[in-house]
């Protein structure tokens, strides 16, 4: 296995869809909507995607103002890919590319609850959100 991995690239709106998918996180996203889903793509300020060959086989997709926060949005693998070190380097890639000042946030998937403080990352017990996401709450949440 060659990972490579890019910083900023140009993503094909159908191949990103399709990465969703085969990782599960489409499950949570609205890979049914492709006009939000091109929104999502189009306005992260930080993508860094992993390719095996010229198959797109993962993404860190994050809003920042890259000197105090990030909010990691989305981290999918795909899932032949998984438990291989994927998701650990797209995340360190990701804090490479921000500040040194800049603390990196998310929101985790129910089932990767045990995954996050594996690689680093802490619980913390307060989180708020409003509004609803275009998806069933079942779905999301």
């Amino acid at each position: 296995m060659s990972i490579t991995y890019q910083v900023d690239p140009k993503l094909d709106l159908q191949e990103v869809i399709d990465l969703y998918v085969a990782s599960t996180l489409g499950k949570r996203r609205p890979v049914h909507r492709p006009d939000i889903f091109r929104k999502m793509i189009d306005h992260s300020d930080l993508t860094i995607t992993a390719h095996d060959g010229d198959r797109l086989v993962g993404i860190a997709r994050t809003l920042t103002d890259f000197g105090f926060v990030a909010y990691l949005a989305d981290l999918a693998v795909h899932l032949d890919y998984q438990r291989r070190g994927v998701g650990k380097k797209l995340v360190a890639l990701t804090r490479e590319n921000l500040d040194d000042t800049a603390f990196l946030t998310l929101l985790s998937a129910p089932d990767a609850n045990e995954y996050y403080p594996r690689i680093g990352f802490r619980h913390h017990p307060r989180a708020w959100v409003i509004g609803e996401a275009p998806l069933p709450p079942d779905d999301f949440w």
